[in-house]
């Protein structure tokens, strides 16, 4: 079959973008090669300019533009990463750039594109809807219009991902890569299996976005009604022409993760690893943690960017925390008088526990006027000091109202 990008287009747009984008770190990791059983690098795109792999594209795009075509600058539309990409790279080239975001696109996705220089729209609630916007306004401003995904050159400058795996870890078994649209893991397929034709190259998508599986097992282009994940660098509704035809051709399956997979993947990276994904950048964790991807030998995930806002990797935090067992709320009930909350705090000190937060409410109706529900979140090692906790409680006494574990 005629693929639409060749080696030699990604051998190309290594050199036309080597003075600008970084040779990233692939990294042995000791920790998640004892965790899983098997021999785990990183190839570290998070550390990236522009915090993900998305700029090596942008700019071999934009630096393949004539002087007629950069007249009028260049617009896209993205979900922040492609829009970083494309803000700088044609910042660098001194191209005027339009970027189109839906709605609810990450703060810091959104600050970090206008400190690049663009000019950015916000329309629409997803990507493709602020694709729609974009090409309309591409329509009025004459501004080449550049796709995140679908592609030549922009797979051509993600392929050189796979150009650098391929140099650094020649004896790679197993590849894992994010989908989005299929640009990344097009590329990189193409450069490995020029390297060894024998490399597995799985990709990974987000259970809330699965269009590039959908189509490849329905064997033609899908559209998903909506998508809902919190990759959101990932979030499409379906791929493109050209880059089903290549992931058709040559990935070797593709898996599906669930948000909360992505979430305690992202958690793991951060305390483990200490390093911090996206939910993007996460789902090839997500996938080997749970076992998705079949253990063939050296194996090396694609941590494609790290930019994600400090509210939501809050709450996965939380979350993760909760479920590990190394926070919970417990709620019980004292008599209101002197003395009884100290009496109660003396028994969790005993348990080692401890206590972030307390609250006191004596005028919630279910309570008896001569009691007083307590609230109390604690800070704990596990599940099993959770339990303990909560058995020394009712030895004590105490009626737990509601705990999370219980």
């Amino acid at each position: 079959m005629r693929l639409p990008v060749k080696y030699r287009d990604i051998t190309e747009a290594g050199k036309r973008i080597g003075e600008v984008v970084r040779r990233t770190p692939l990294d042995f990791s000791t920790t998640f090669t004892e965790i899983l059983g098997r021999e785990v690098y990183f190839k570290y795109e998070n550390l990236q300019k522009t915090g993900s792999f998305k700029i090596r594209g942008a700019y071999n795009k934009v630096v393949s533009l004539n002087k007629e075509e950069c007249k009028n600058g260049v617009i896209t539309a993205s979900a922040g990463n492609h829009a970083q990409g494309l803000a700088y790279a044609a910042s660098r080239a001194g191209i005027e750039s339009t970027i189109v975001m839906p709605e609810g696109v990450p703060i810091a996705k959104l600050m970090a594109t206008k400190g690049y220089g663009a000019k950015v729209i916000l329309g629409g609630q997803s990507y493709d809807e602020a694709y729609v916007m974009a090409e309309r306004v591409q329509k009025e401003t004459g501004a080449v219009f550049i796709h995140a995904f679908n592609d030549p050159f922009i797979i051509a400058g993600q392929g050189t991902v796979g150009l650098e795996v391929a140099h650094d870890l020649p004896d790679v078994k197993t590849v894992v890569v994010p989908i989005g649209g299929g640009g990344l893991i097009s590329g990189i397929a193409i450069a490995l299996k020029k390297a060894n034709p024998k490399i597995k190259v799985i990709g990974v998508q987000s259970a809330g976005a699965p269009s590039m599986k959908n189509s490849i097992t329905q064997g033609a282009v899908q559209e998903l009604p909506t998508v809902s994940t919190i990759a959101d660098g990932i979030a499409v509704k379906h791929p493109g022409s050209l880059t089903f035809q290549l992931v058709k051709e040559l990935v070797d399956d593709i898996t599906l993760v669930s948000d909360e997979e992505i979430a305690e993947a992202i958690l793991m990276m951060l305390e483990r690893s200490k390093v911090l994904c996206e939910g993007a950048g996460a789902v090839g964790v997500a996938a080997l943690l749970h076992n998705r991807v079949e253990n063939n030998g050296k194996t090396v995930v694609i941590i494609s960017g790290g930019n994600i806002d400090v509210r939501p990797l809050s709450i996965i935090i939380e979350r993760g925390l909760i479920k590990a067992g190394r926070h919970v709320r417990i709620n019980t009930v004292i008599t209101d008088k002197p003395g009884a909350l100290q009496k109660l705090l003396g028994v969790i000190t005993e348990t080692k526990a401890n206590v972030i937060s307390v609250n006191h409410d004596r005028i919630l109706p279910r309570i008896p006027i001569t009691q007083a529900e307590i609230q109390i979140d604690l800070e704990t090692k596990d599940r099993g000091h959770v339990e303990e906790i909560v058995k020394t409680l009712k030895s004590k006494g105490y009626t737990i109202i509601r705990d999370e574990y219980e």
